[in-house]
């Protein structure tokens, strides 16, 4: 009996030492690649200027860390795994969870992005048009 309880604490704790490393690391890749291509987009939506791009983007990014490591830390909640191969099927369907979430998240962030920029393009547009009729 005991030696049951102690190899199901043990593959419920395996499953939480490989869940938060991996969770944690695709959160950061997927922040630092998301944010290092959306320089573009900030420095477009804030017409060209840079310091006020640059820390919006810090901003997001920030924000992209503490929204996913907090989901990420919420959706925990493995019952008793008994087995390998249930340690496995656990980790598989949270991580796999985990990284549809973040797919989706991420895919947010870049309309998010598309969207200030067509909008600051058409403020210029219009104020260039403004200009041309005065």
């Amino acid at each position: 009996m005991t030696a049951t309880i102690l190899t199901t604490a043990t593959y419920n704790f395996s499953a939480y030492m490989i869940y938060l490393p991996i969770v944690i690391m695709l959160t950061i890749f997927v922040s630092q690649f998301l944010f290092k291509n959306s320089k573009t987009f900030m420095i477009d939506i804030f017409h060209q200027k840079q310091d006020i791009a640059m820390a919006t983007n810090s901003l997001f990014k920030i924000g992209f860390y503490l929204l996913n490591i907090g989901f990420a830390l919420c959706i925990i909640e493995f019952f008793q795994i008994e087995t390998v191969e249930r340690l496995v099927v656990a980790l598989s369907k949270k991580i796999g969870g985990f990284s549809i979430y973040l797919g989706v998240m991420m895919l947010l962030n870049l309309l998010l992005f598309l969207k200030g920029r067509k909008h600051a393009m058409n403020k210029d547009k219009i104020q260039n048009e403004e200009v041309v009729n005065s």
